[in-house]
């Protein structure tokens, strides 16, 4: 499954080093609003909410680990962010731990809450899913959210524990199946040997989800991983203790700057990728990275390989022009210039680079009702023989790409409630 552009929300200087916080199943980056005055003065902090989850596109699952883990990585690019810190509750983490092995060199520290390398039983996560899907978030919430607070906590303060049961009430129901279901085909043990970034790990000394045994696996796995194990905390550690969490964060980050002369390792040239690629020039790199991010690795492959000592000066130009220089910028995200391009092609009858921009927006999470929309308006202002021509190439593209109307089932087994968010 393509990347999808997660939404955020952006709080500290804007000129200070970046922290990307991702939360739990079932949360939104609302659930990290504790944390903040431990970290905003001094860092650029960035909480996204996961596919499936608050303001982010659900499309349809099984969603992967590696799809978690590419949003994470496609939210720093969409940002023009080359290093950051990565921080994560439970599935949140879980996507962390796979960005940081794929790209150590976007990750300079990582901070794991409350989370594993595994949950089992597998079939516990389908169920789950199917729940979600039959029977929606909210006959789910008040179990869930009872392993997010202790006890104690659950009857010290009924608010914040039905704000939480709230907040997975509220979320996508195909969104939370589609996580669940990658939750229950992870496997992260293999990748922990291979983070290279420094690591804090915090364990619930209460959690009933992620027990203090699986953040001491976590550390003995990763490299010179430092554990942390917090009293009187279930599952949402940051939650139920954010004056201790916040201040083990702050340490941490602060132990472990982002050295400012960082420029991130380029990506080893791929068939015909140009020369570019090989002198490490970081504005190549960075169009490069934000040219696969929207197009996809095999489109952009393809053009690469296809390169010729002729066209090879056009592949550059247009990997630094278009996209480092344009779609990188902030000041627009992901997916409304995707809705413009859109509008663009179809006005100019660019028939080929319309299919082509079709495919980036349905993996950059619109839909297709949202492509006709933007057809039909294009065409008033373009004109109908223009429009009439973009909705057939955009329907054939779409049908292409399996995207017709489906509906979904209904029939499914009751939810086992595993361990886990």
């Amino acid at each position: 499954m393509h990347r999808v552009t997660l939404h955020r929300t952006v709080d500290g200087p804007a000129d200070a080093p970046v922290l990307l916080l991702a939360g739990s199943l079932g949360s939104t980056r609302a659930m990290w609003e504790p944390l903040l005055p431990a970290l905003t003065d001094a860092y650029r902090v960035v909480r996204v909410d996961l596919r499936g989850h608050g303001g982010s596109p659900a499309p349809p699952g099984p969603y992967t680990v590696d799809d978690l883990a590419g949003d994470l990585l496609g939210a720093l690019d969409e940002l023009g962010i080359e290093r950051a810190h990565l921080g994560g509750v439970s599935l949140g983490a879980m996507a962390a731990i796979r960005a940081a092995a794929r790209a150590p060199e976007r990750v300079s520290s990582l901070a794991l809450l409350c989370t594993a390398a595994r949950l089992e039983p597998a079939d516990s996560w389908t169920q789950r899913a199917t729940t979600a899907r039959t029977q929606g978030t909210a006959s789910l919430a008040a179990a869930v959210a009872s392993r997010w607070l202790t006890p104690a906590a659950q009857t010290a303060d009924p608010a914040r524990l039905a704000w939480l049961a709230a907040m997975i009430g509220a979320t996508d129901d195909e969104g939370y199946a589609g996580c669940c279901e990658a939750i229950a085909a992870m496997d992260l043990r293999p990748d922990l040997s291979r983070i290279e970034a420094a690591t804090l790990v915090v364990a619930g000394a209460d959690d009933p989800a992620t027990p203090p045994a699986d953040g001491e696996r976590l550390a003995a796995g990763i490299p010179d991983a430092q554990l942390e194990v917090v009293d009187h905390a279930a599952h949402l550690a940051s939650v139920e203790q954010p004056e201790t969490v916040g201040r083990l964060l702050r340490a941490h980050l602060d132990a472990h700057p982002i050295p400012s002369a960082d420029a991130p390792a380029a990506r080893a040239p791929a068939g015909g990728e140009s020369a570019a690629a090989e002198t490490r020039d970081p504005q190549w790199d960075r169009g490069m990275r934000v040219r696969r991010s929207v197009l996809g690795d095999a489109h952009v492959d393809r053009a690469t390989a296809n390169a010729t000592r002729f066209s090879a000066p056009f592949q550059e130009y247009a990997t630094r022009a278009a996209w480092a220089e344009v779609w990188a910028r902030p000041g627009l995200d992901r997916r409304t210039r995707s809705l413009l391009t859109l509008a663009l092609m179809t006005a100019l009858g660019y028939e080929d680079e319309l299919a082509m921009h079709v495919r980036a927006a349905v993996a950059g999470g619109v839909t297709a009702e949202e492509i006709a929309e933007v057809l039909l308006h294009a065409g008033l202002y373009a004109g109908i023989p223009a429009a009439n021509v973009a909705f057939g190439v955009a329907q054939r593209t779409l049908a292409d790409l399996g995207l017709e109307a489906a509906t979904q089932g209904k029939d499914a087994p009751h939810d086992e409630h595993p361990r886990g968010d």
